[in-house]
């Protein structure tokens, strides 16, 4: 089966990158489009990456910023030559369904990791930008992203969310059904091999942006006086330091993989204190036998089982969400949690099934399609 692959722009590796990598993985002939790529970036895939002139005017601007370029991504998309490919498989978050009317009348299959949240969400817009020209240029890419979404979305052959969350959002968006593939995770490396014994924090993993609420967790230990390890960097960081004067939180800022696996397995519990759409550190947690506190929405409904791998914190508002997972802080008891099997139900995000649930998808596309 030939495929080609689209993603949106290549500018680190995160979450959706690895499920990039996955897909290249499975087909290892196809290549891979993306409008926006900073060469400095290395992935797995990188060899079979087709790109154009937007990496260049991004390379030209010294990689800034990509932002300039997003409205132009749409258009660039529409007018891809996919050549002899059978099926176009495309990883989507903002632009990327675009391409499925240049792939037009193959099967397309699209693996959305979140229509647009931000585009979507007037709230999640004033958290991205304090400024009056910031908030109008987010205003108007929201509406180019909302548009670009709901002329493709009839179009599409299938349809695929990480996470049932995201699902609903496609339901209630987009007004189409999405089947559940969730997202690969790293399991054979994060294990619990050597674990030993547990340590005496909390663990807060990821970026400290605003959508991610890192400020709960840290006033949460704060007020439960319990002890907070912050592993991860970005602009909120200084508020974080900020709410934590004086506190038992510790900032390690960015680490290595082997020092979060390290720290994943000696921590009490890890903490995921916001709304994600699945949420790959909490698979990588419990992969170590570690379990999980987490907001009770979101893609955490999907990836943990709450009283067997990690509970959940619920709450009306912020004010009753911190105090809960401080509640939750100051009476967690790591006993009552069986590591193996927590480690048993991580494993079934392992990369070998991502790939053969997204091997039975692009078949039934095609099914479909011939069927059609």
């Amino acid at each position: 089966m030939k495929v080609a692959i689209v993603h949106e722009r290549l500018t680190e590796i995160a979450g959706s990158e690895n499920v990039v990598s996955e897909l290249s993985r499975q087909w290892p002939d196809a290549p891979v489009t993306i409008p926006i790529v900073d060469a400095r970036v290395d992935a797995p895939f990188r060899s079979r990456v087709q790109t154009g002139v937007l990496s260049s005017a991004y390379r030209t601007a010294r990689y800034r910023s990509y932002a300039p370029l997003l409205p132009l991504v749409p258009t660039w998309l529409r007018h891809r030559d996919f050549g002899t490919a059978e099926a176009v498989i495309v990883s989507h978050h903002f632009a990327a369904a675009a391409s499925v009317h240049a792939a037009a009348p193959r099967p397309t299959i699209v693996y959305v990791h979140s229509p647009a949240r931000w585009a979507w969400s007037k709230a999640m817009r004033a958290e991205e930008s304090s400024s009056l020209p910031g908030r109008l240029a987010l205003d108007v890419l929201s509406a180019l992203a909302i548009r670009t979404e709901l002329a493709a979305a009839p179009k599409i052959t299938s349809i695929v969310a990480n996470s049932t969350a995201v699902a609903q959002r496609i339901r209630e968006h987009w007004n189409c059904e999405a089947q559940v593939v969730h997202p690969p995770v790293n399991v054979a490396f994060y294990t619990p091999e050597g674990a030993g014994p547990r340590g005496d924090y909390f663990l807060l993993p990821g970026r400290l942006v605003s959508y991610k609420r890192p400020d709960v967790a840290i006033r949460a230990a704060v007020q439960a006086g319990v002890k907070l390890v912050v592993a991860g960097d970005g602009r909120d960081a200084a508020h974080c330091r900020k709410l934590a004067a004086g506190a038992d939180v510790t900032f390690l800022g960015r680490v290595s993989d082997d020092e979060l696996r390290r720290l994943y397995r000696h921590a009490r519990a890890m903490v995921m204190p916001g709304e994600e759409d699945f949420g790959i550190t909490p698979v990588e947690a419990m992969a170590c036998g570690t379990p999980v506190i987490a907001l009770g929405v979101g893609g955490a409904l999907d990836s943990v089982v709450d009283g067997v791998t990690g509970t959940f914190v619920t709450g009306a508002d912020d004010a009753e969400v911190v105090a809960n997972f401080a509640d939750t802080f100051a009476s967690f008891d790591t006993s009552g949690y069986d590591p193996a099997r927590i480690r048993r139900h991580a494993e079934q995000f392992s990369p070998e099934i991502f790939r053969r649930n997204m091997v039975e998808v692009v078949a039934q596309a095609l099914e479909t399609r011939r069927d059609g």
